[in-house]
């Protein structure tokens, strides 16, 4: 494992996405602007700033990227030129963004509790499909056919193929309100990570889950001499194999295996708070997002920023200390 810094700025990183098939990097932030990033050659290629704060992105493909702001606007960003367009209204802040590859539906979802399923096959973007929800969602997911949504402590997925209503979990794999999920095609199911520090692994199949779903405790810190949980900001699953890691809220970031439910290693830690971390389509690279706040020249005003850093991976099952 080797790590390097990919940039440095001011400004809340709010995700970090690798592009489906390549290494560039794109990253949203509360500064209002989306960047664009060669990770293999640690450049910036596109700088696009907006009028609102961005809360998430994603991309539809290598040259086109979409963006939710606190507006309630959803961005769509040429990556080649530079050139956004609004291709919709939410009612509130837009705080989760995804895009599916198979059926080429962008999902969004709002502090207005509103479901927006989008179709881009056309270059005019319309919502297709709206749902009501009881709560905000905040958190989504792809996996093949399927969107995962998190509605408090419970999680929801959708069939993208027959969008008439939701199938429920079948029982709350966390007791605390869901804070970051991530879907796994390798083990047809998901992670999620709470808000007391709580990680759960689910399995669509519900006899699997039975049998293999499970519940931890994670990244607890020994403060006088009592255990302190704190909360997963970001769970980013290997695009290949049954691993994972979570990143939380004091900067560390481990990673796990899903089978054998044991940690695989735990990375160095980050000067700020885990913000999001996201693998690159091979699993070799792991990008993590690192906020923190600082005093200003008058030791009064506290800056925003953030450093974005690029983790090296290597196959390897042994257990490794930081």
């Amino acid at each position: 494992m080797a790590r390097r810094g990919l940039a440095a700025g001011a400004g809340a990183v709010s995700r970090v996405r690798f592009a489906p098939s390549s290494n560039n990097l794109i990253v949203s932030s509360w500064d209002s602007g989306l960047r664009l990033y060669d990770a293999d050659k640690s450049i910036l290629r596109l700088e696009a700033n907006s009028e609102a704060a961005l809360l998430d992105c994603c991309f539809k493909d290598e040259s086109v990227a979409f963006a939710g702001g606190s507006d309630g606007s959803v961005i769509r960003y040429d990556l080649n030129s530079g050139a956004q367009d609004t291709v919709g209204l939410h009612d509130d802040v837009v705080v989760s963004t995804e895009f599916s590859q198979i059926t080429g539906q962008l999902v969004t979802s709002s502090l207005d509790k509103k479901l927006l399923f989008w179709d881009t096959h056309t270059r005019s973007v319309n919502a297709n499909h709206t749902f009501m929800l009881d709560s905000v969602v905040v958190s989504l997911s792809v996996c093949g056919m399927y969107i995962l949504v998190t509605v408090e402590n419970d999680v929801y997925w959708y069939d993208m193929r027959n969008l008439t209503a939701p199938i429920k979990a079948r029982d709350s794999p966390l007791k605390h309100h869901i804070r970051c999920l991530c879907a796994s095609a390798e083990w047809n199911g998901y992670a999620a990570g709470s808000m007391d520090g709580t990680v759960a692994l689910k399995y669509f199949d519900h006899k699997v889950d039975n049998d293999m779903g499970y519940t931890f405790r994670c990244h607890p810190r020994s403060k006088d001499g009592t255990s302190s949980l704190v909360p997963i900001n970001s769970i980013a699953v290997h695009p290949s194999k049954q691993t994972f890691v979570t990143g939380d809220n004091e900067g560390y970031a481990i990673a796990w295996d899903a089978l054998s439910k044991k940690k695989l290693l735990e990375f160095p830690s980050f000067s700020g708070s885990v913000a999001s971390m996201a693998y690159n389509h091979s699993g070799q690279l792991l990008a993590v997002a690192s906020n923190f706040t600082h005093q200003g020249a008058d030791r009064v005003l506290e800056v925003e920023g953030h450093q974005i850093f690029i983790e090296t991976m290597r196959d390897s099952k042994r257990k490794k200390s930081p």
